[in-house]
Formats: structure tokens, C-alpha cells, sequence
């Protein structure tokens, strides 16, 4: 299902590769989770070609490491957290869209606590942070060729009722996501991102905000969810339409499942060449396509 380019001369085949990138610097936020409303405090470190984008509990005996990949998922719950032993961080997918959507390949992401800050329920804080201190390509040789990109050549689909998400082989990489709601102020939406082009993942996909039903508040708060929720990091949606206008786009939310579309399918590393398809789906289903793609790809 897979077309990968000849790896036997690095040299000739140079062209099927892409220089990997990591941060010029550190950069560095503070803020509240938005499950667990506690707060803590992340730094995002420059790291060597090659090694990916990983997590340091750095407030935990021996700072385990949890690598942003898709083994490490232990839950999707309303997000993703990825766990390695006792060790886990929550809430991971809009820290590691903003990296990825920024062509930020290798990173160390050191955290002291257990949740990734909500900051405004977006990546726009992380996107604008990352262009704050830029990208370099890696410089160490042979380290500094990138990983082969991947081309899918047969559809693949998780489904779930009329909820799905599917990898379609296209000649780029792009993202399009719809949702569905029977309140008003959503209704049907849908939004479409190709990879690389003009519309930027800064300007078109980064600020748009985690949303949420008034109605359903009490009910996750005695679940455990959202407790560091509130009408600064998400969109709230009452009965009479939004709580906290106005949107910054006029289909914000579809926008934003894409976003957390890109932040799951990440854990994967590098993006396949393929048409990514989402509909009323969820981190469980958009884990689910990228496990089915990772076993494709180890094959």
C-alpha cells in the first residue's frame, strides 16, 4: 500500500529526501491543562537530526522520556496522552500540530506536570513561538538527510456508526475535515489544508480553538474532564448559540478538529503522501487510521 523511493544510494536519491529541521533556541510557556487544571510549565528544545519529537516528565524521579509516537498512546479520551510505564503527559496533539504544521521534526520537550497547557485552546501560541526563535536544518552529515516520504497507493478507512477517517492515496499531502452538529451556531462545516501550500498552518490552522456544549460542562467537570476549562481557552456553545464571540473563523470548529487531526497523526513521525479524510471523528478513530498506517508501514 506503499510506494517508498529507492534507498540503496543516498547520493542519487538525495531528491526523495527532506532535510530534517529542528528550533534555533528554546522556547518556553506556562499555563493551565485543560483536563486536569493544573498548572505547568513546558520548554521546547533544539535536538539532533534523526531523533524526533519526544516528551521529559522532567518532575519525575529519572525525568522519564515519552517518545511522540503513535506506540506511546494510552488513551483518547477528549485527547490524546501518551504514557510510557508510570510516566504519561496529556493533551499532547496541539503542541505537536504546531510542531509539526511547522516543519519542526526533532524536538525535546521537557514538562512539569502531567498535561500540556491549554494556553487559548489553539497552537497559535506555540506556532507564534516557534517563529520567534526559527528552524535550521540539521547539520551533521549524512544524520542530516530526512526520513523517505511515503506514498500511499491503496484507500484505508476506520469507521465508527457514520463517523470516519481515512488515508486516500492524492499526489500531495493534504487534510479535510467536516463535522456535523444539530445545534444552529455549527451546523455542517468543513475545511481543507494542503501541506506546504500558500495558506499557512499559521495563518489557516493554528488559531483555531477547542470548542464546547454549555450543556455538557457539569456533566465532564463530575467526570474528571475539563476542570481547567473556561470561556479564555475554549469556545462554549449555549443554547442560544456561542457564549464567547466571536470566532475567529467562520467554521473555527471544523478548523479545529483539523488541527487535532494533524496533531494525532503526527505521532506517526513523518506524514505519508496521502489525502487524509475525516468526518464526525475523534483522537480515538484518527489514533486508530495512524496505528493501521504505522503496521503498513513496518511491513
Amino acid at each position: 500500500m506503499f510506494s517508498i523511493p529507492n534507498r540503496q544510494s543516498q547520493t542519487v536519491n538525495r531528491s526523495h529526501f527532506a532535510l530534517r529541521q529542528t528550533l534555533t533556541g528554546s522556547i518556553e510557556r506556562t499555563g493551565v491543562g485543560l483536563h486536569s487544571g493544573e498548572r505547568a510549565t513546558v520548554r521546547v528544545l533544539p535536538e539532533k537530526a534523526g531523533v524526533g519529537r519526544y516528551f521529559v516528565r522532567v518532575d519525575l524521579p529519572d525525568a522519564p522520556v515519552i517518545p511522540a509516537r503513535v506506540e506511546a498512546v494510552s488513551q483518547t479520551t477528549l485527547s490524546t496522552e501518551l504514557a510510557v510505564g508510570e510516566a504519561s503527559v496529556r493533551t499532547v496533539e496541539h503542541l505537536l500540530a504546531a510542531l509539526a504544521g511547522s516543519g519542526v521534526d526533532d524536538a525535546r520537550i521537557e514538562i512539569d506536570g502531567s498535561e500540556v497547557p491549554l494556553l487559548d485552546g489553539s497552537a497559535k501560541e506555540w506556532v507564534e513561538a516557534i517563529a520567534t526563535v526559527g528552524r535550521e536544518s540539521a547539520k551533521a552529515g549524512d544524520a542530516a538527510i530526512g526520513d523517505c516520504p511515503l506514498t500511499l497507493t491503496e484507500p484505508i478507512w476506520v469507521q465508527h456508526g457514520d463517523a470516519f477517517v481515512a488515508a486516500l492515496p492524492a499526489p500531495e499531502t493534504r487534510f479535510t475535515y467536516g463535522i456535523d452538529f444539530e445545534h444552529p451556531a455549527i451546523g455542517n462545516q468543513w475545511h481543507s489544508w494542503l501541506l506546504g501550500s500558500q495558506e499557512s498552518f499559521a495563518s489557516a490552522i493554528a488559531p483555531a480553538r477547542t470548542f464546547g456544549f454549555a450543556r455538557q460542562v457539569e456533566q465532564l467537570r463530575q467526570a474528571g474532564l475539563i476542570k481547567g476549562g473556561s470561556l479564555e481557552n475554549a469556545l462554549v456553545c449555549g443554547d442560544d448559540g456561542w457564549l464567547n464571540p466571536p470566532l475567529r473563523f467562520a467554521n473555527e470548529p471544523a478548523r479545529h478538529k483539523l488541527l487535532d487531526l494533524v496533531g494525532d497523526l503526527s505521532l506517526l513521525g513523518i506524514f505519508p503522501v496521502a489525502h487524509f479524510l475525516a468526518y464526525k471523528a475523534s483522537h480515538n478513530l484518527h489514533v486508530q487510521l495512524a496505528k493501521q498506517l504505522l503496521r503498513l508501514i513496518n511491513d
